[in-house]
């Protein structure tokens, strides 16, 4: 891909700065030298989905920007206004952070953020990744698990291909960076798929201590996990996303790193690997 050159007075606008792929997309635009706005609802840069008055402030200058859709009952209108106040203020390029095809419940218009973002009058990517690699580390409630040795899960023999977060941030700055990706929509995934069995192996196997997959009915997992203090609305989805992988409902390869950057993607055991070094599973 041919990158473009971008103007240094026009910083690169980056939402959810301080969440696990914005911080990684900041930090490898800084180590190429381009200058970055980390917004977020408490970093320097303040950006609030919920208090429009941060909006402006956060667009000023920017030409190009990297956004992450939510959960939230209204997130399509506000990204509908957000991606065409973006434009209108000279932003170029929008790179989203959206789902697989599973967020919205039948009947409703599936992931109302992608079509704000396609509509939007400004070139658009959008990364469609499966769960991250990074949730066992970077998530108190499956770190916890790790921490005690049984990672206790509904979600049967179901396969996912974990996608490690790096290489989501590699292709969020290849598309902002970037020219060839405007109009595309990358599924992101790991190259191979795991159970959750197999999940607990390879950090067991990259940590040398014991872990183990803890199979439960969804009724178990419900009990258990709002025993952990763990809120019921997120237990319930939790639940949902749960059974899916038991389902097999996304258990399939994507190859949008390769297509995006030209490599296959990382694979989990070089995650655990990497992350048993840090010593964050040592307790």
């Amino acid at each position: 891909m041919t990158t473009t050159k971008h103007d240094a007075k026009h910083p690169f606008l980056v939402l959810g700065g301080t969440g696990k792929t914005g911080r990684r997309v900041v930090s490898r635009l800084r180590q190429r030298g381009y200058e970055v706005r980390a917004a977020s609802r408490n970093g320097t840069t303040r950006f609030d989905w919920s208090d429009r008055s941060t909006w402006e402030p956060a667009l000023d200058g920017a030409r190009a920007a990297y956004l992450v859709d939510s959960l939230l009952p209204d997130a399509g209108a506000s990204m509908t206004e957000f991606a065409k106040l973006a434009a209108s203020s000279g932003v170029e390029r929008l790179v989203l952070l959206s789902h697989r095809d599973w967020v919205a419940a039948e009947g409703e218009e599936k992931l109302p953020c992608e079509r704000a973002v396609r509509e939007s009058g400004a070139e658009w990517t959008l990364l469609k990744p499966a769960w991250f690699a990074q949730n066992f580390d970077e998530e108190a409630f499956w770190l916890e698990q790790v921490l005690d040795g049984a990672l206790v899960m509904s979600t049967g023999d179901g396969l996912e291909p974990f996608v490690d977060a790096d290489d989501i941030a590699d292709v969020a700055v290849a598309a902002l960076t970037e020219d060839g990706h405007a109009g595309e929509a990358y599924e992101l995934s790991g190259p191979r798929l795991l159970s959750l069995a197999q999940v607990a192996e390879e950090i067991g196997r990259a940590t040398g201590r014991p872990l183990v997959h803890r199979a439960v009915s969804p009724a178990e997992f419900t009990a258990y996990a709002t025993g952990q203090g763990l809120p019921a609305d997120f237990v319930g989805l939790l639940d949902m996303l749960y059974g899916w992988i038991a389902d097999n409902r996304f258990a399939t390869l994507a190859d949008g790193v390769q297509r995006a950057l030209g490599r296959e993607p990382r694979d989990f055991a070089a995650y655990a690997r990497a992350t048993a070094a840090t010593g964050i599973w040592e307790g």
